[in-house]
Order: C-alpha cells, then structure tokens, then sequence
C-alpha cells in the first residue's frame, strides 16, 4: 500500500479552503499577510495575532521560469510557465500562468487567478483543482 497516496486526498481536502478560495493570513501587528495561512507570524511571532484574509487574485508577476523538461505527469503541459506572482496585497505566491504563449511572458506583466485543474490521480481517478494566474488587463 502506497502511503503518500492515501494521505494525498485527506490533505488535499484540509487545504480546500485555501486552495480554492486564495486564502491566506494577516498579522495585525506588522500588517504583513502569508500565503498559505499562518498561526504565527515568522517577523512579530507571538506578539502578532494572525487574521485569515482572502486575497483579491490580483497581481504581478515577479519572476518566471518556462518548464521544458518537466516531472512525470506534467508531461502534456509543456512548455508551461510557472513564476512567482506578487499579489497586490504584497504576498508572493508560486504558481503556474495560463492562456499566454510562454514567448509573451514577462516581468511586471499583471496577472489574475483563474480556477483550474492541477492534475489527475491516474490510479484513482481523484482530479485536484486548484488556483493558477492568467493574464489580466
């Protein structure tokens, strides 16, 4: 019995919330917000009081990398973009940019969150979904 696959769907399920819905946390002390959510701040640690927050999907992207030579089972994605988007709320979040030929990506280019398939569990059928950015205007 494979281990890692019986705890891919209990997990997957636990991060629901934050998975579809883009929701993170705020410390009210130093007004920072993480993504995903934090009990403890990492900069006020206990003197800080974490709030969850939902982001607005808006952002930009930071930094990028085109995948060419991906991990099994991402074989048909590519080439596929993934970078490190820097939502307007300050957090930076990695994830994959969709609906833009890798060639037209750039720095600064602004980007929304669009919901998405993730990947597939062949051996038990389990689609996972979860958030990815696209261009935005």
């Amino acid at each position: 019995m494979n281990m890692a696959k019986e705890f891919a769907v209990p997990f997957h399920w636990r991060r629901f919330r934050e998975r579809y819905q883009l929701i993170g946390s705020r410390c009210d002390h130093c007004k920072k917000s993480f993504y995903p959510i934090r009990v403890i701040c990492p900069y006020c640690r206990r003197s800080g009081h974490m709030k969850d927050i939902k982001f607005s999907g808006v952002g930009k992207v930071y930094s990028y990398t085109i995948i060419r030579a991906p991990p099994e089972g991402f074989k048909e994605y590519v080439p596929y973009i993934i970078a490190i988007i820097e939502l307007e709320e300050g957090t930076r979040i990695l994830s994959q940019v969709v609906d833009c030929d890798p060639n037209d990506v750039k720095i600064g280019m602004k980007v929304k969150s669009c919901f998405r398939r993730i990947r597939s569990e062949n051996d038990t059928g389990l689609v996972l979904y979860g958030f990815k950015f696209k261009p935005h205007n």
